[in-house]
């Protein structure tokens, strides 16, 4: 194959990504430059520099994206109190956004024509890496080798690297029989056994949290402040977004709290059953929701809670660079004027339960809300007449059906 000079590739230094990179330089004669960002995945990132450079490619950048994903991607979705599905926190779809953002700035920088990632023809990662990266840049020429190669299993690409000299790494225990995605917000579990949606996940998959039933037998209460939506202090200490939700991770992890076995809708058509651990995010949301509770106006609220299915569909489906997301952003950013305060949770056995909540901006009227006499404040006589406005069409249809006798 002709027609790329230079590639900008994903690359994390496992298999999968050093076969792509001497896949790429052996098909398409180009030379590969090499991304990989820190998300906050609790991996040891330098050891894919070393391999990068021992597979002699001579442009690599590795960057600590932690603040930029949990500041410009994480936070603005939980303004948007986004799930998918009722359940899923999105961990794996907002960070492909940011990996796509860097590709493409790193590929004008470096004079590269395409981009190359390593995901699968059968999942969601694909469409959202590809999307973004149209969006971003529409003349860009964009890479997937599993949609155009046959080492479609793990002994092909093994043979692969032995046959090309790509040194491989194996683990003693032979490693995780899960494919696995973490960053600062979650970590999900896919593949193996989880492919039976009926079998239960062995305990020791899970790596962020401890079970609930082994969790603390005493609650710890925290308190988290937010300013304009966004959390900024927990317990008093300020902190940046990601120390924060690594705070939150942390504290969540203790009690059992976050962990998720769904399945799913994916973009591309088929089901699919996952496992995540989202403890900070699971709090957090208990939170953020808490405070809008306080400070957002009601039919506000509501607007917002109507739109949010759709917002995160986006998300999850790959448009986080579309005009309707932006569009849907200004509009959520906007309602988080003044959804400020402090809340306070309590954790316990991998639970989340508000305990009290408070802020300078609460629209909560004690004289009006008060079952005790409201000195004027709220006229009860006046509910009769909202009563029967809100009644007539009600009473309309029923003298209707009445006469007809349906």
């Amino acid at each position: 194959m002709t027609g790329v000079r230079k590639a900008v590739l994903a690359y994390s230094g496992g298999l999968d990504t050093s076969v792509i990179l001497k896949w790429l330089e052996e098909v398409y004669g180009c030379e590969v430059v090499t991304f990989t960002a820190d998300l906050g995945q609790g991996e040891e990132l330098e050891p894919a520099r070393a391999k990068a450079e021992q597979l002699g490619v001579h442009e690599i950048h590795i960057e600590d994206l932690r603040e930029t994903f949990v500041r410009d991607y994480v936070f603005p979705m939980f303004r948007a109190n986004a799930v998918y599905e009722g359940e899923y926190l999105l961990g794996t779809s907002i960070a492909r956004p940011l990996i796509a953002r860097r590709l493409v700035d790193i590929a004008r920088a470096t004079g590269a024509d395409a981009i190359a990632h390593g995901a699968t023809g059968k999942g969601n990662d694909q469409v959202r890496f590809e999307l973004a990266a149209y969006a971003l840049a529409p003349d860009i020429r964009v890479i997937a080798p599993w949609r155009e190669w046959d080492l479609n299993s793990r002994e092909r690409l093994l043979a692969y690297a032995e046959s090309h000299g790509i040194p491989i790494e194996k683990k003693a225990d032979g490693g995780s029989p899960y494919s696995m995605d973490a960053n600062l917000l979650h970590i999900s579990y896919e593949g193996g056994e989880l492919e039976d949606p009926d079998t239960t996940p062995d305990e020791a998959m899970w790596l962020w949290s401890v079970a609930p039933e082994e969790a603390p037998d005493e609650p710890q209460t925290v308190e988290i402040a937010f300013e304009d939506g966004d959390p900024v202090a927990v317990d008093g200490e300020a902190l940046s977004p990601a120390r924060l939700l690594s705070r939150l991770n942390a504290l969540g992890g203790h009690h059992g709290i976050g962990r998720l076995d769904i399945v799913e809708n994916r973009y591309v058509g088929m089901k699919s059953r996952g496992c995540y651990e989202t403890p900070g995010g699971t709090i957090l949301l208990k939170a953020h929701r808490a405070i809008e509770s306080l400070t957002l106006d009601r039919e506000a609220a509501h607007l917002k809670d109507e739109l949010m299915p759709r917002y995160a569909e986006l998300i999850y489906n790959g448009y986080w660079w579309s005009p309707e997301r932006e569009m849907l952003q200004a509009l959520i950013d906007r309602s988080q004027a003044g959804v400020s305060g402090v809340v306070r949770l309590k954790l316990f056995k991998g639970a989340v339960a508000v305990v009290g909540r408070r802020s300078p901006y609460s629209l909560f009227d004690t004289a009006v809300a008060s079952f005790e006499d409201d000195q004027g404040a709220y006229n009860q006589q006046d509910a009769e007449g909202f009563i029967r406005l809100n009644a007539l069409r009600l009473r309309t249809a029923g003298r209707r059906h009445a006469f007809d006798g349906s």
